[in-house]
């Protein structure tokens, strides 16, 4: 059963006695798709609404209920609603954020790939996702211009194949989730062909957000894979990790899938040391290691969560001083042209 206060969090021994709900596509296609939507369901007014609402800036809602029911009713300062929810502040114009801030347009060499890092490159998989961050860096990502990618995947692997020191390819989108299994698996099975990869990354929110999407053949697939499968999940929140979130997490670990998460440090939903001490704890209870907390980009329409080199590196120090080293992710950012991400030390 999910929690219905997003200040509550199921313990870890009710996992063996619960089952994950309904088939995640129906969940999916049941999905908020406005905000109107999703304020209603947590109880808020007409009044209320009109208050609450802005202009989405093209960039539609989608929230899946599962997802939802995590948040607090009639409080607008949900920490999870503040991150689906269109906000005024998107229509904040500054030069210095823009459509593209990672410049990813430059490590573009045809539809679906990205090619920045040495040894790894990263596959647009799908065009969509479950969930509509409002703090995405990829909201305004071609999508449309990579259609190739995602139903004619040979060109994008010929360039894999063509390049041998590619040794781990990172599944991103969009979601690669949110691929049904055989399309995901025909995907995986023609990466496993390719001689010189290694490893599997996939990137998803799906394990957090929607949950029931974990069945037990995409874990049994990724245990038989080839290569080195590794699931890099995306929370900001403990709100976020109820027991829904703590069984897929069970059911992938049972199929040795490793997992580790990235955060986004993000104003008003998780920059202090009490939102992240928690967030980090709640992580490895559940088996997946707090790797990275990401600085916000610079990406056009979210100057609102923006947070600052400074505050961030402040909150770290603050995190290393009162917990295991282990339990304290490391702070990054990712500059265009750089041969990695950007890590910084605690102030």
């Amino acid at each position: 059963m999910i929690p219905q206060s997003a200040t509550q969090v199921e313990p870890l021994s009710l996992i063996k006695h619960t089952s994950l709900p309904e088939d995640w596509r129906v969940q999916l296609r049941e999905a908020y798709r406005t905000p109107q939507q999703l304020l209603s369901s947590l109880g808020f007014s007409a009044e209320q609404q009109k208050l609450m609402l802005a202009d989405d800036q093209g960039f539609t809602t989608l929230v899946p209920k599962a997802f939802a029911k995590k948040m607090r009713p009639h409080d607008p300062t949900d920490p999870l609603l503040l991150q689906v929810l269109p906000q005024a502040g998107e229509a904040i114009v500054d030069p210095s954020f823009n459509d593209d801030p990672l410049e990813e347009a430059r490590f573009n060499p045809m539809p679906g790939i990205v090619h920045k890092y040495q040894g790894r490159a990263l596959l647009i998989a799908a065009g969509h996702c479950a969930i509509n961050c409002r703090y995405c860096f990829r909201r305004h990502y071609p999508y449309s211009d990579q259609k190739r990618a995602r139903s004619e995947w040979q060109q994008s692997l010929s360039y894999i194949e063509q390049h041998p020191d590619i040794e781990e390819i990172i599944l991103s989108g969009g979601d690669p989730l949110a691929l049904t299994d055989p399309q995901l698996f025909e995907l995986i099975t023609a990466i496993e062909a390719i001689p010189h990869i290694k490893r599997l990354r996939i990137h998803s929110r799906l394990p957090i957000v929607l949950p029931q999407r974990i069945t037990l053949e995409l874990c049994q697939r990724l245990e038989n894979c080839r290569l080195t499968c590794v699931l890099v999940v995306h929370a900001n929140h403990a709100n976020e990790l109820a027991i829904d979130v703590a069984q897929a997490c069970e059911r992938l670990r049972q199929h040795k899938v490793q997992l580790l998460n990235q955060s986004v440090l993000l104003a008003q939903i998780n920059d202090n040391l009490a939102s992240l001490k928690k967030l980090s704890e709640r992580l490895f209870d559940l088996g997946i290691m707090p790797y990275y907390l990401h600085l916000p980009d610079h990406v056009a329409g979210t100057k609102h969560f923006f947070v600052s080199l400074e505050r961030g590196q402040a909150i770290v120090a603050q995190m290393q001083a009162c917990m295991s080293g282990y339990l304290v992710p490391k702070l990054v950012r990712e500059e265009p042209g750089k041969l990695s991400k950007t890590l910084y030390s605690p102030a």
